[in-house]
């Protein structure tokens, strides 16, 4: 394959990363007046509110069209157009591999090239990320790169997984052992070892594509605290009361419910007594137009368990797996987030905490 030019591809991503910020600021207010617009018909008025009411006030509305279709095809162009993600990376295939293993630390990384993988991590294409992030070997790097404006608004790549780091050693301080789940290429795995030096790190997840560039990213800041592996955080195989924090970043809307609920169960075992158990990711928002769009973007992100949490008693299944001191709360990704939340499209990013008892019975 030709070696893509450099230049048109960023003139390109940067194309499409400006129309998303024009997505996520303009049409979602034209979308939003445009519902305003449909509440003054008393038969709409009269319905009982929700995400169902809101999608039958925009059915055959322009603007809800509009916003639907960008959303859908921005990603697509982002990942799979002519000067897309996959193609780019594809035309430098062998010097990112070449990459991807230089000054790599002896016993950071574990790979299982036995692994049987779930059917239904393998079976679509989350994000619309051509072949998912586990099957070439290069996947990694393109999911590494294509997280970069997965959230537009952000003023720096890390920012996010910064501020939830803070919040996992404000509420668990000098742990000795934390484990991330569902780590990826490590953004969170990374800011919790600069934020905890002194504990030992273990980053676990499905894809060894994205383990191989939380390694060398390991490699290259130098970190020593820290350990990734490729096992499945619904059962990973470590022994029981091994951790003191179990953690992970937008891994549970990833998973049918069957899952969430094992990995809840699997986060109860490790834990030692005491123990946090804390996850960000999404739950509905408190506001049926925003919900709407949530569930519009698990459909054109194709992210088809995004709405099976949504739909779980979250707090439920805490309880009833045995953990207590539960806390729900939003999570502000960046300064002023959650006060733009009906002026901009966000996530509805979730704090999902609780403790394993200090007692266990």
């Amino acid at each position: 394959m030709a070696r893509m030019s450099e230049r048109e591809f960023e003139a390109f991503q940067g194309f499409v990363l400006a129309t998303k910020l024009f997505w996520t600021r303009d049409m979602f207010l034209d979308l939003k007046r445009a519902y305003g617009s449909r509440l003054t018909d008393a038969t709409i008025a009269s319905e009982e509110p929700g995400p169902d009411r809101v999608a039958r006030a925009l059915e055959g509305d322009v603007a809800n069209q509009f916003h639907g279709w960008f959303e859908r095809h921005l990603q697509r162009m982002k990942y799979s157009g002519r000067l897309g993600l996959v193609p780019y990376h594809a035309s430098r295939r062998d010097e990112l591999l070449k990459g991807l293993d230089m000054g790599l630390v002896d016993g950071v990384l574990e790979l299982d090239p036995d692994m049987a993988l779930p059917d239904y991590y393998t079976s679509v294409d989350v994000h619309q990320h051509p072949g998912g992030v586990w099957n070439d070997e290069i996947a990694g790097l393109v999911y590494e790169r294509g997280a970069r404006s997965t959230t537009p608004l952000l003023t720096r790549d890390r920012d996010l997984h910064e501020r939830f780091a803070d919040i996992i050693r404000g509420r668990r301080p000098a742990p000795r052992d934390i484990l991330d789940m569902g780590c990826g290429f490590g953004k969170t795995t990374q800011s919790l070892c600069e934020v905890n030096p002194e504990a030992r790190i273990v980053g676990v997840d499905l894809s060894a594509p994205c383990l191989r560039v939380a390694a060398r990213n390991a490699a290259i800041s130098r970190t020593r605290n820290i350990h990734y592996a490729q096992k499945d955080a619904t059962r990973t195989g470590f022994k029981d009361q091994s951790f003191d924090v179990v953690t992970s970043t937008m891994l549970l809307h990833e998973m049918p419910a069957g899952e969430v609920r094992a990995v809840i169960s699997e986060s109860l075992r490790l834990l030692r007594p005491g123990g946090l158990m804390i996850h960000l990711d999404f739950l509905p928002p408190d506001d049926e137009f925003l919900t709407y769009l949530h569930i519009g973007h698990s459909f054109r992100n194709n992210e088809p368990w995004m709405r099976s949490l949504m739909e779980m008693d979250v707090a439920k299944v805490m309880r009833s797996t045995g953990f207590e001191d539960l806390e729900i709360e939003p999570f502000e990704e960046s300064p002023g987030a959650l006060a733009r939340a009906g002026a901009t499209w966000r996530f509805p990013w979730t704090v999902i905490a609780a403790r394993k008892p200090a007692q266990v019975t």
